[in-house]
């Protein structure tokens, strides 16, 4: 394989790469999700427990010592599209 070719073939994986990371972060196994920045459409996992007193908590990170919920949700659920006003 000449030189160019060698070239162009790695272009194509990290492009293709990259496109993977960018339009579906969350499909991307878990040692690579590890050595990469979070892309900017993935949606953060979120933790729903119960506190001692019953209290609901929504975090960012699971609490240690008592059991959770994965929140899963749709970042563009109550976006408006440009242009839109909101209804009163």
């Amino acid at each position: 394989m000449s030189g160019r070719k060698t070239i162009l073939l790695l272009l194509a994986l990290l492009a293709s790469g990259a496109a993977w990371w960018y339009f579906a972060p969350d499909s991307l196994p878990t040692v690579v999700k590890s050595y990469l920045p979070a892309a900017p459409n993935a949606t953060p996992t979120l933790y729903k427990w119960r506190d001692a007193q019953g209290h609901l908590h929504y975090t960012d990170t699971p609490p240690p010592d008592r059991p959770y919920e994965l929140v899963r949700y749709n970042p563009n659920a109550n976006v408006l599209p440009k242009g839109v006003a909101p209804s009163k």
